[in-house]
């Protein structure tokens, strides 16, 4: 697979994991939607990358349909706890590198922690989580609520990531932010005086890609490492 697009799974596609699909896929994210309701994906199928009918909690079925090699696993589930819980655990047999968990509750949450989720989604955090980060960001350009504790964010590159990689600032190590895509402020020729104008071009970086000073980051994350990003 491109190491220039996240690979993420979304399993569960209710209100919040629907959302969450759409809206990463249309920053350009490869998103595979995952749920056991083929009304459900067929509705999906127009919104993501890929729509899969299946069992989550079915092992062999996760591996045949590649969720064992996706860079990220949303387990959206909200309705069925035990099928949660087993999902977590099964993705984390398979090697899933990070998984996040939506629980309703802080007891189901810790269970989920327990089981496998490196980041649990929380409906109380979100409010309060979401709001410091619009204050703490002061090169905030805009921010979408993806759902319950995570928002993808537009902003100006701040000076720490200016003329570095990816690769080189660790984005998803050291702050579990996943950068999507770079808008980059370019000059450009038009009409019949060739005058110059500036538009925004939007490029999806790989490993090496080198930030400039006036680059607008799109990344996504959870609301918690978003605040991280700005206290840094």
């Amino acid at each position: 697979m491109s190491n220039s697009r996240p690979h993420i799974a979304v399993i569960g596609l209710g209100r919040f994991g629907f959302h969450l699909a759409e809206t990463l896929t249309q920053a350009g994210a490869d998103v595979i939607g995952v749920d056991n309701s083929q009304d459900i994906i067929e509705d999906a199928r127009d919104h993501v990358t890929l729509a899969i009918c299946l069992d989550s909690t079915d092992e062999e079925a996760l591996r045949l349909h590649g969720l064992d090699e996706v860079d990220v696993a949303v387990v959206g589930i909200g309705s069925d706890f035990d099928a949660a819980i087993l999902t977590v655990s099964l993705l984390r047999s398979l090697g899933v590198p990070r998984i996040i968990a939506r629980a309703e509750n802080d007891r189901r949450g810790q269970i989920l922690a327990q089981v496998g989720a490196d980041t649990v989604v929380l409906p109380e955090a979100e409010a309060a989580e979401r709001w410091a980060n619009r204050l703490m960001l002061p090169n905030l350009a805009d921010m979408v609520e993806l759902g319950e504790g995570h928002s993808l964010v537009q902003l100006r590159a701040p000076a720490a990531f200016h003329h570095k990689s990816p690769g080189e600032l660790a984005l998803r190590q050291k702050y579990h932010l996943t950068l999507v895509a770079i808008k980059r402020l370019v000059k450009t020729a038009s009409g019949q005086n060739n005058r110059e104008s500036e538009v925004y071009t939007i490029t999806i970086p790989d490993h090496d890609t080198k930030i400039l000073p006036n680059d607008i980051v799109i990344l996504v994350g959870s609301d918690e490492s978003i605040n991280r990003l700005a206290r840094t």
